[in-house]
């Protein structure tokens, strides 16, 4: 098989789309060495020009047909205008279309992918968790047939790390910094927890334009965009990782810290809920007095601590990247069969 992906969500430096793509490409060329896998973007030095400059309506099919890509794999919420090929589209979730504040550059995709989906342009629609799936049918009337679901992982480079000696404490958010993540309920919520106990609050990830600087303040930590091989110390030795999110459609930084073993808690969204399978300690997103309690409990409690963290462990081994691309292929399989019995 013959596969194209989108690699636009390369063309960043970090976050959720991003580590998909990645991640996923790698699983597949591991787990299908005898397919061929190529990124295929209109970004970078070498930009399309004429009529190339249309991407997704004629150069994207163009380089298709010259490279001779069976199917089209679009990562990040778009694919080939013209239906010329099989292709499958991943809807990461609903959060361009909940509210429009949450993402303040996608006009495009809040136009383009209900249009592509009405005109049944993808042949096969993938989401990263069943919470999605069940709720992009509703909001788009879409038959159950047409919509698969498929799990991410963390990385295999994710491993729990025996903490060092003296660390001064710490709660950890590591994802993007932007509107959704909620990051003010967390900061409420440790500004009275410090008030009885000296932990540092550490915020690490890439900054969005939207997102608003919390003025500095003593035990507040922004550590910014942290390479990848620093992650597995950060998750390992925090006291607990704190994700109070409101909308996610997977809520892989729950998953990754869940790997390296560190206690989870995170907001009662339906995603996280799936995902964290009852491994995590969940509040309402915004209930800042429940993030409070919670975070006193296990900074109190050693017990409830290491459950947590084997309860982490525990749920983490159910993931993983291969089977992601098993499922994967699956479904590009499928969506071959489907444009040719059309």
């Amino acid at each position: 098989m013959r596969v194209a992906l989108d690699g636009t969500p390369l063309t960043v430096s970090s976050g959720g789309t991003r580590r998909y793509t990645l991640e996923l490409s790698r699983a597949l060329a591991e787990t299908f060495p005898e397919d061929v896998f190529r990124f295929m973007t209109d970004q970078g030095p070498e930009r399309p020009r004429g009529l190339d400059r249309y991407w997704w309506l004629i150069g994207l099919s163009r380089q298709l047909r010259r490279e001779r890509m069976e199917v089209f794999h679009g990562t990040n919420f778009e694919v080939p205008i013209l239906p010329l090929r099989p292709s499958v589209l991943t809807l990461l979730d609903l959060s361009p279309w909940k509210n429009p504040a949450w993402h303040h550059a996608a006009q495009r995709v809040r136009q383009r992918s209900p249009l592509l989906i009405r005109l049944g342009i993808p042949t096969v629609i993938l989401t990263i968790s069943e919470a999605i799936r069940k709720e992009a049918m509703d909001h788009f009337r879409l038959d159950g047939a047409s919509i698969v679901a498929v799990p991410l992982a963390a990385s295999d480079s994710l491993q729990p790390i025996l903490p060092r000696a003296g660390v001064p404490p710490y709660f950890l958010y590591l994802g993007t910094l932007e509107p959704r993540k909620n990051i003010e309920t967390i900061l409420q919520a440790w500004r009275q927890v410090k008030a009885v106990h000296p932990i540092r609050l550490v915020l690490a990830g890439r900054q969005r334009a939207d997102f608003v600087t919390p003025p500095a303040e003593q035990g507040l930590e922004l550590l910014g965009e942290v390479p990848d091989a620093e992650l597995p110390r950060l998750y390992s030795e925090c006291t607990a990782c704190l994700y109070p999110s409101l909308y996610e459609g997977f809520g892989l930084p729950v998953l990754e810290a869940m790997q390296c073993g560190a206690a989870v808690l995170t907001s009662r969204d339906a995603a996280i809920t799936e995902v964290s399978g009852g491994a995590a300690l969940q509040m309402e997103a915004q209930d800042v007095q429940s993030w409070k309690e919670s975070m006193l409990a296990v900074l109190q409690n050693p017990d409830l601590a290491n459950r947590l963290r084997e309860q982490s462990i525990a749920r983490a081994s159910e993931f993983s990247w291969h089977k992601t691309a098993r499922l994967t292929h699956e479904v590009y399989e499928e969506a071959i069969r489907r444009f040719d019995a059309r």
